[in-house]
């Protein structure tokens, strides 16, 4: 009796191990993940977030992977080019036979393949992009977000324009895609009647050498509000310009274009001076984390596994933090890696708690929640860092 028990425990065992290795993409010593990042094009310095995730996965490898299973990340760079990463999530899903998708970015991307990639029904897992419909359960059941949705960050925005210059005219210079759209709707949702009355918009695509001339007419409407909505190279030349007209209005930009290195440090760190973003994540460069454990923490994997690179950009950080949800999901999977189970365990994360996010922001998904992050704080540019400022906010807008 003992022994048939036994064999059938070992039955079991090999059942549920050949089962996980049904998957495609996973075998008894891999787990095969694809991703595309733009790696060259208009958002370039953005693929840094790819490079940080790159790192922590080798970090994670370095360390034996997963329950025994290295991580294979097959990354392709898409150059911004929505038909670029047609191609190249195609290849991913249909050549390279990936588990999952983990971590694209760039919002044309995304937009171009979300519907393939949910039909094919694979993980479409915290894409890095906060357009609000992504993180449609409904519509993208596959889909979720690395980003706060644009709306909530938006919405924010709108709400503290109202507090500090209740009267003042908005300008709204955005990018003409789902990313910048989803700005402006928050814009309305929020004034309402008072939308067409108050707020001046002005888009741009992203093939334009220059958003100068955006600025220069927004300047000339009489706004005192101004928010940049879009990508950090175009970002660097809103400040730049707005500094060069002498237009002083209260400047908002959005938490993408937020990185040290890739925007305020081309800009001009004193042009950018009280500039206002919202954020999750602990400014590597602001003095006040200097002792911090997790910030120790993280120089120390970043010394290791991005030497060379430039701590100061937010990128690097965030692609570290997406490495850690990975991580997270991963584990939470236990030997059970079908789609089901991994697309399950992505859907169910509780209380996470990252090294590097302010204190108070915690990343929680469930069956009615696909965005990683709900919550920001808002924070402003002294010349040096970042500094904080209020209380963490949260998608209800307390």
């Amino acid at each position: 009796m003992l022994r048939t028990l036994a064999a059938s425990a070992v039955l079991l065992v090999a059942m549920a191990s050949a089962a996980s290795c049904e998957t495609q993409g996973i075998s008894e010593t891999e787990i095969r993940i694809g991703a595309t990042f733009p790696f060259s094009g208009p958002a370039s310095p953005l693929s840094n977030t790819g490079k940080g995730l790159i790192a922590y996965v080798n970090s994670i490898n370095d360390r034996g992977g997963i329950n025994g299973r290295k991580i294979n990340l097959i990354t392709y760079d898409d150059a911004y080019s929505p038909p670029k990463t047609v191609e190249q999530t195609r290849k991913l899903v249909e050549s390279d036979e990936v588990a999952f998708l983990f971590s694209p970015l760039g919002t044309p991307g995304i937009s171009a393949t979300i519907k393939y990639v949910n039909a094919k029904k694979v993980p479409h897992l915290f894409v890095v992009s906060g357009v609000t419909k992504f993180a449609n359960f409904a519509e993208f059941p596959m889909t979720t977000t690395g980003l706060p949705s644009y709306n909530t960050e938006g919405r924010i925005y709108a709400k503290y324009i109202a507090q500090t210059r209740p009267n003042a005219k908005i300008a709204i210079l955005y990018q003409n895609d789902d990313l910048g759209k989803d700005f402006v709707a928050a814009f309305k949702a929020h004034l309402k009647d008072d939308f067409d009355r108050k707020v001046v918009v002005s888009s741009y695509e992203v093939t334009e050498p220059t958003i100068e001339s955006h600025v220069v007419a927004l300047k000339s409407s009489g706004a005192e509000a101004f928010l940049f909505a879009g990508t950090p190279k175009f970002a660097a030349q809103a400040i730049k310009k707005s500094d060069e007209i002498g237009w002083k209005p209260l400047f908002l930009i959005n938490l993408v274009s937020t990185s040290v290195s890739s925007t305020i440090v081309p800009a001009g760190p004193e042009k950018a001076v009280g500039i206002i973003a919202a954020t999750m994540l602990k400014d590597p460069g602001d003095k006040k984390w200097a002792g911090d454990p997790g910030m120790n923490w993280y120089r120390e994997h970043f010394a290791k596994y991005l030497p060379g690179a430039d701590i100061g950009d937010a990128n690097y950080l965030f692609g570290t933090q997406q490495g850690q949800i990975l991580e997270q999901v991963l584990k939470q999977c236990g030997d059970d890696l079908s789609r089901e189970n991994i697309l399950k365990q992505a859907r169910n994360i509780r209380g996470l708690s990252l090294p590097t996010l302010i204190p108070g922001v915690t990343i929680n998904t469930g069956l009615d929640n696909s965005m990683a992050y709900t919550q920001l704080q808002l924070q402003r540019w002294t010349g040096s860092s970042w500094e904080q400022f209020g209380s963490v906010l949260s998608a209800d807008g307390n």
